[in-house]
């Protein structure tokens, strides 16, 4: 499935940094459209009706937790993703959208190229208490999905972060183009619009960059819309700097569907024997 990778999903008018003043209630549909990266016509103005039934379920708390995500949190991570990114589609294009990103996302996590890794970040606001009664082991993977499935109310997914080595977006090295390694890469970065503004997502950067360093690697790097100068501003205080692209180079771009200019912006990580 195309993705979006971008260092932080919604446009402008949808950034993580927009002031936002509802009640920290589970939040309905975002108001904004991306630019599409399906053929499929829009329709209306609303989101897919089915997945609005947990809205009848509040959060029983204002605790975040970022977490790998889990194959029971597959839905929710689409719902999220197409919330943020497709606000606009309506039935049945709105369904179709979340079940090709499910699928999408288990086939992406399970058909790694040989040494690369990947894993999905979900910032998780409620009861993280859950956490404690779970079914399975956490050495039990598939791909990079944890196969854990919790006992009572685990929370309400509210930003999602996917963090690999795959350098499908970074330049190769050499002479014969080889895959660049020991550069972790953050995609797919999207917050629900009722959760932004508390700082969600410098909690999925950090945990990425983490997860970044505890495989090895020496940075990460990331693209963003340079017609976002929230999310620009946000990347920025986390201490990433924009790398200027050599005149002529073809270094690879995100898949998007219409022509956005990115900037491409790349940190230094502390290794884990180093970090305080």
């Amino acid at each position: 499935m195309p993705t979006v990778p971008l260092g932080l999903s919604p446009p402008p008018k949808t950034s993580i940094l927009t002031i936002s003043k509802k009640k920290l209630t589970f939040p309905h549909k975002p108001s904004t459209h991306h630019p599409s990266l399906f053929p499929l016509p829009i329709t209306g103005g609303r989101v897919c009706r089915a997945s609005e039934v947990v809205e009848l379920f509040p959060a029983v708390g204002n605790e975040i937790m970022v977490r790998e995500a889990r194959l029971e949190d597959c839905w929710e991570v689409a719902e999220t993703h197409c919330s943020c990114f497709f606000p606009n589609y309506s039935f049945p294009f709105d369904l179709m959208l979340r079940m090709n990103r499910v699928v999408g996302m288990v086939s992406g996590f399970s058909s790694l190229p040989t040494g690369c890794k990947r894993t999905c970040l979900v910032a998780v606001i409620g009861n993280s208490h859950g956490e404690s009664f779970v079914f399975g082991n956490e050495d039990f993977r598939i791909g990079g999905l944890d196969v854990r499935f919790s006992l009572i109310n685990k929370g309400y997914i509210a930003g999602i972060l996917t963090v690999d080595t795959v350098a499908d977006f970074l330049p190769r090295k050499g002479p014969f183009q080889q895959r660049r390694t020991g550069v972790a890469y953050i995609s797919n970065v999207a917050v629900m619009e009722g959760f932004r503004q508390k700082g969600i997502a410098k909690r999925l950067i950090a945990k990425a960059e983490m997860k970044a360093s505890s495989w090895g690697c020496r940075s990460i790097a990331l693209h963003c819309d340079a017609k976002n100068p929230a999310a620009t501003r946000l990347y920025i205080g986390q201490g990433y700097k924009c790398v200027q692209i050599p005149q002529g180079a073809n270094w690879p771009l995100p898949k998007t569907g219409n022509k956005v200019k990115f900037n491409f912006m790349m940190k230094l990580l502390k290794q884990p024997n180093t970090m305080p």
